[in-house]
């Protein structure tokens, strides 16, 4: 039980080559993650500080099309290899790209749902989500720490729904590493 407690998203180095990657799918550069969350976050506090729905729908959008068909999809982590090249970075590990893009389909809903509240007149409640949106996209983006991609892991049959949805049949368990306790 207390290995199950310590599971945690499997990565692997940058250079494992495709046929030797234990998942098939798209493995992606999580810096690329931070990047978009930084500029999307950015973008919601913009539209948040001028009260511009307009803007929240866009990231909505952006949120939706790349859960949907992939991270690669996401406009706001575009730039990202712009910004690696310029830098000089080298590779990172890499983690595959299935709960990035089912904590981008939890984002999408909650813009959802405050797009839907603020078109109903309820103001001050439809900013709320957007709000927490904001706050989980700069807790990524400063931290690593990525709860959607977490909540992805848990035991509760919508992330396994989604993964073989969106991932031709990948199984969510296939993407879990787990670290032992140490012995001794």
């Amino acid at each position: 039980m207390l290995a199950l407690r310590r599971a945690r998203p499997m990565t692997i180095p940058a250079m494992t080559a495709p046929e030797a990657r234990p998942v098939s799918g798209r493995w992606i550069d999580p810096r690329g993650q931070r990047f978009g969350a930084a500029t999307s976050a950015l973008t919601l506090l913009i539209g948040l500080s001028i009260a511009a729905w307009p803007v929240v729908a866009v990231v909505a959008l952006a949120l939706a099309l790349s859960s949907a068909l992939g991270t690669r999809w996401f406009i706001f982590s575009r730039p990202w290899l712009a910004v690696r090249r310029a830098f000089g970075l080298g590779p990172s590990e890499l983690e595959h790209e299935i709960p990035p893009r089912f904590a981008q389909a939890l984002g999408a809903t909650f813009l959802g749902l405050a797009l839907a509240l603020l078109a109903v007149g309820l103001v001050p409640w439809g900013w709320l989500p957007v709000v927490a949106v904001i706050a989980l996209q700069t807790l990524l983006a400063a931290t690593g720490f990525c709860l959607g991609c977490r909540l992805f892991f848990l035991r509760w049959w919508v992330p396994d729904l989604f993964a073989r949805l969106v991932g031709r049949g990948i199984r969510r368990e296939a993407l879990i590493m787990v670290d032992l306790p140490p012995t001794g």
